[in-house]
């Protein structure tokens, strides 16, 4: 997919889909956010230069998680509960993830699912590397 408008609309879809979410990102294979961001009116809790690093550390860890792929299947979703809040992140095509982040009272486990329906599209259709 390689219209950013209809990322955006991925990723607005999937910040209303709770109270609780607070960002939606999609990540490139390069570790640049390529759409998406915070939920209006909330804030990052780390500044732009730990993001980048985090993008970038996130798009290499995506690239490693397939040398597990023949001995367990492929990845849907990973996810991280820390002290402050939820992060999951969602493999797509061309090794471009999508980044999502809660407040740590989400239900993650219905959560999880109901993104991977909205994401279908983005795992089957090729997508544009930006």
């Amino acid at each position: 997919m390689d219209n950013v408008e209809e990322l955006e609309k991925i990723c607005q879809t999937i910040n209303k889909l709770n109270s609780n979410m607070r960002s939606a990102r999609i990540i490139n294979s390069r570790g640049h956010q390529v759409s998406g961001g915070m939920k209006g009116g909330l804030h990052s809790l780390e500044d732009q230069k730990h993001d980048e690093m985090m993008f970038m550390e996130l798009a290499l860890r995506v690239r490693m998680r397939h040398e597990f792929d023949k001995e367990f299947g492929e990845v849907h979703f990973s996810m991280s509960y820390r002290d402050k809040v939820i992060v999951m992140s969602f493999p797509l095509l061309n090794d471009d993830v999508l980044l999502v982040s809660c407040e740590k009272e989400t239900d993650f486990g219905n959560i999880s699912f109901k993104i991977l329906k909205i994401i279908e599209p983005l795992k089957k259709t090729p997508t544009k590397t930006f």
